[in-house]
């Protein structure tokens, strides 16, 4: 038999040797999933013993993880404010980054607001928004089918399905009528820097939620060129942008008729959402 603590230590170590800098924290996930023991539990209890098919499944989660996929893509789960999401290989994995979207969208949210959402994937944003303010209505769009199925689950699971419409479509191509919160985390990924993203990113995520078009901007294009059109009076759009695209984004939305209103950075101190309001 093999201990929770052999097993654990066993686990840090592979990880730690395939360069993995979080090795303590995923397998530590890991073993919670596999054994249903609590943080605090394998603290105290050590030497608690666990069974041989769980050791095993364990070190065959532990052997994918040194593969570099995601411990989140392992689970087929991610905490997102709060909140579990299902995520699966059609839809991209939710990130704290796009927290800051949220945090920045949430004063404009009253019960009476109503929400699109641009490219939802696994609906995490919408979803939240709307678990987070009762009343409030949305739209979501995604051009993938498959990653419409997982938010469709993710909103039954946090209980705001009955207040949300799934538009199979590219950006506004199947959207009727003006809104007053417009959000998106669109692809901003030059085409060519995504061969340079870490493994866990590329090889993982999927490629339309990750390629912005030669400069990266493409989206941001195409999401400006209509947005005035389904932005209601007074109406707010809010972005998530990658490092660095701050100013042409701006740029993008100004030309436009567009004024950029607010900015929120990430932890890492990186401008990751831009708030835009017409003129």
């Amino acid at each position: 038999m093999t201990t929770i603590g052999e097993a654990l230590g066993e686990a840090r170590g592979k990880l730690a040797s395939a360069g993995i800098e979080t090795a303590a924290l995923d397998a530590r996930l890991l073993a919670e999933a596999v054994t249903g023991l609590r943080h605090e539990e394998m603290i105290a209890e050590p030497s608690r013993e666990i069974g041989t098919e769980t050791a095993e499944t364990f070190r065959h989660l532990v052997a994918r993880r040194q593969t570099r996929e995601p411990v989140s893509r392992i689970l087929c789960r991610r905490e997102f404010y709060g909140r579990t999401f299902e995520v699966t290989p059609a839809v991209l994995d939710p990130r704290p980054d796009t927290e800051t979207l949220i945090e920045l969208a949430l004063p404009h949210v009253t019960p009476r607001t109503r929400i699109l959402d641009l490219g939802t994937g696994s609906g995490a944003i919408v979803i939240t928004l709307l678990a987070e303010c009762a009343e409030a209505r949305g739209v979501a769009t995604d051009l993938s089918a498959e990653a419409l199925a997982v938010a469709k689950r993710n909103a039954r699971l946090h209980g705001v399905a009955e207040r949300v419409q799934w538009l199979h479509g590219s950006w506004f191509e199947a959207v009727p009528g003006q809104f007053h919160l417009i959000v998106s985390n669109p692809p901003y990924i030059p085409l060519g820097d995504i061969a340079r993203l870490p493994p866990e990113v590329r090889g993982f995520d999927p490629a339309i939620a990750l390629d912005g078009g030669p400069d990266g901007l493409e989206a941001y294009r195409r999401i400006a060129a209509r947005a005035g059109v389904h932005l209601a009076p007074g109406g707010h759009i809010l972005v998530e942008i990658g490092a660095g695209q701050e100013q042409e984004v701006s740029a993008i939305f100004a030309v436009l008729g567009f004024r950029q209103e607010n900015a929120k950075a990430d932890l890492a101190g990186h401008v990751r959402c831009l708030a835009f309001t017409t003129r």
